[in-house]
């Protein structure tokens, strides 16, 4: 099985919006983290699988959506590094210069 690690800032965000669906509705947090957790084991066995975004950042990272949020990572790193989940509708090319 491939392997895969979270940034402390990803671990962070997982963090906060399963908080945030979880006010409104628990099970929905439950799957959309789970959904989350099954693609991170799919990027790690797939690293190529993602898209580049060269409109958002010119680092070698891709993108996988699920749900309303991007996965960021970087496919060269072993175990796979999941550096941040976005939420689409926020500044992602700002919130990326953190990453």
């Amino acid at each position: 099985m491939a392997t895969f690690r979270l940034s402390p800032g990803a671990e962070e965000q997982i963090g906060d919006i399963v908080e945030f669906i979880a006010a409104d509705n628990e099970a929905a947090a439950i799957r959309v983290r789970d959904r989350l957790y099954e693609s991170f084991e799919v990027l790690a066995s797939q690293p190529g699988i993602g898209h580049s975004r060269e409109d958002l950042t010119g680092r070698p990272l891709k993108f996988w959506n699920v749900f309303s949020y991007h996965v960021v990572y970087d496919p060269e790193t072993r175990p796979l590094a999941i550096l941040g989940v976005l939420h689409g509708a926020r500044d992602l090319k700002q919130l990326l210069k953190d990453l």
